[in-house]
């Protein structure tokens, strides 16, 4: 088999960590398979590196942000190539630029568009393990490129899908996906599957196990990929196509997001055009939205509009709309940063009916107030107070029976 593995910053932390690595590589080739390789940084280097980007300047240029931060995970891959060396294995360590990642010119969040992967497979036929420095790339113009936060995630599913690998593995430090979060939902239990659908909506909605760009790459190019631990032997969670079993079960997962901000723009004048003016402005500043709720106007004359948005682009978009506000007319803006999103997901929604009543009575019996509702085919989210959030997890958790096999 062609196996692509991908080891996390806390898998590779330190030189023990390298070297445990290292010896589960090994095992895989001595097992008869060819082997790639991709590695984030070492734990807390990233984090290093922006530090020492704004010691020496407020605002550093995004395109040496990306020059900078490629350098984590390039040392990661000399290391572990290095190891497997020690090992008695015939390794060779890649930057993105040497694997042959071409990505658009978008610096800090970059997207894939090709892999000329000639050089990895010439290695791959010479009986090298080829070690690849994850989450970065490099322009058609030769500028170094990074593909945002959990971006090493995304280089060795693009990786898999280019090489037509039999199988991804993403090792990180948990046993693979839950139902809901361990450390909030102790009887949480592991899947031994979920659909590429269900994983998407899970990583979208707060679940930090995948990073959702990589989770899309896997189901466009039908990637099969397993979420595993690296600190042990146990199978992890296989994300694959949706079949029949899967929509025996109404609800595979519990994500909650705590990463989000309510703004409110009061008594916004009721014609049209307005929510399109508003709209347009937060999307060309780069910021995403992602629920939004219009009250009816009673007198048709002036109306509420609430909608979410990261915290990390609260400030910007709160600035933006009180501007916004002030052309349209509008009485005011509200900020409320305390809230929280909490999401049921699974593909038996699509069979099983009264799941959304469910939900809402359960929450309702607890006297948690809804704020906003959104929903999909596979997926209903709730906005609530923050101080609610892991209470809300645990409520839904025993409603729809995770805990159990």
């Amino acid at each position: 088999m062609l196996i692509v593995q991908k080891y996390g910053g806390t898998s590779v932390a330190n030189i023990e960590r390298i070297k445990a690595v290292a010896e589960r590589i090994s095992k895989t080739v001595k097992e008869g398979n060819k082997v790639v390789v991709v590695v984030s940084a070492m734990a807390g280097e990233t984090d290093k590196l922006i530090g020492l980007a704004h010691q020496v300047c407020s605002n550093p240029p995004e395109r040496e942000m990306d020059l900078l931060l490629s350098s984590g995970e390039r040392v990661t891959a000399a290391l572990t190539a290095m190891a497997l060396c020690e090992l008695g294995h015939k390794a060779i360590a890649l930057t993105g630029r040497q694997m042959g990642i071409i990505t658009d010119a978008v610096h800090t969040k970059a997207r894939i568009e090709k892999i000329i992967a000639t050089r990895a497979l010439k290695a791959l036929e010479d009986g090298y393990v080829v070690v690849v420095a994850g989450f970065q790339g490099i322009t058609e113009t030769e500028d170094v490129t990074t593909l945002g936060r959990g971006g090493s995630d995304l280089t060795a599913v693009a990786i898999a899908a280019a090489l037509n690998a039999d199988l991804c593995e993403i090792y990180t430090d948990v046993d693979g996906v839950f139902t809901a979060d361990p450390n909030i939902v102790p009887n949480a239990r592991k899947l031994d599957k979920i659909s590429y659908e269900e994983m998407l909506e899970l990583a979208s909605l707060g679940a930090k196990v995948l990073q959702t760009r990589s989770v899309e790459f896997a189901m466009k190019y039908n990637v099969p990929v397993i979420v595993r631990s690296s600190f042990n032997w146990n199978p992890g969670t296989l994300v694959t196509k949706e079949d029949k079993d899967m929509e025996k079960v109404v609800v595979s997962g519990i994500a909650h997001d705590k990463n989000q901000a309510k703004i409110t723009i009061l008594k916004v004048p009721d014609r049209p055009g307005i929510a399109a003016k508003l709209f347009k402005a937060v999307a060309d500043a780069n910021i995403v939205v992602d629920m939004i709720v219009q009250n009816i106007s009673s007198d048709g004359k002036a109306t509420d509009i609430s909608f979410t948005v990261p915290k990390t682009d609260a400030k910007k978009a709160l600035e933006l709309t009180e501007k916004i506000s002030k052309e349209l007319g509008a009485e005011g803006v509200i900020l409320n940063e305390g809230i929280a999103k909490i999401s049921i997901v699974g593909v038996g929604m699509r069979t099983h009916s009264g799941v959304a009543a469910q939900m809402f009575e359960a929450l309702a019996n607890h006297g948690i107030n809804i704020m906003a509702i959104s929903t999909s085919e596979i997926k209903i989210s709730c906005l609530i107070d923050a101080k609610y959030t892991e209470l809300a997890v645990r409520v839904l958790h025993d409603t729809f029976k995770l805990g159990e096999q």
